[in-house]
């Protein structure tokens, strides 16, 4: 009889007990669940709200291209840069023209590659003489640029950045 209750009591926690793991790998797969690759923006008024946000975040907003050589090569500062400051109140999104034709075969794939850590967006309006004076009456159009801004207070940077410190330095201005 002793047995059986043994018997009754180890499957009973074997049920329980794989429930329970279930349960929390559930759960810890919700929790580890990937942020997506990119967020896409048909329009820029469908983007526009993220130039005026009005609250104590410092927003740095990169517009790039996987075909622009000097867009590429300071992608690292923004990796660094979003690892120095995870812990304050620092967004970091990194938007790409890149052409829509070319989403699949080079967008993805360079995102795939790179696995960057700030949030990217991609940008599919390509009418960009009607929306970039609304980014900034000072850009010509070229890129990279980079525009940083705290509600009022706000910086335009419209040439490709030398280094992480002077990427840095631009932030700290307006933290």
């Amino acid at each position: 009889m002793q047995r059986f209750w043994m018997v009754i009591f180890l499957l009973v926690s074997f049920t329980f007990g794989c429930q329970s793991s279930g349960e929390t790998d559930q759960v810890e797969q919700a929790e580890k669940k990937p942020k997506p690759l990119y967020v896409s923006y048909e329009k820029f008024d469908d983007i526009a709200p993220l130039f005026n946000k009005n609250n104590d975040t410092t927003y740095v907003i990169n517009f790039w291209a996987t075909w622009c050589k000097p867009c590429v090569e300071e992608l690292p500062y923004f990796e660094d840069l979003y690892a120095a400051y995870s812990d304050k109140k620092v967004k970091i999104i990194l938007v790409s023209l890149d052409f829509p034709n070319q989403i699949e075969s080079k967008f993805i794939p360079f995102l795939e590659e790179r696995q960057l850590g700030p949030d990217i967006a991609l940008l599919l309006d390509g009418d960009a003489n009607t929306w970039i004076d609304r980014v900034n009456p000072e850009w010509g159009g070229a890129i990279p640029v980079t525009l940083v801004y705290k509600n009022e207070a706000s910086t335009f940077h419209s040439t490709q950045f030398a280094s992480f410190d002077e990427l840095e330095e631009i932030v700290k201005e307006i933290l």
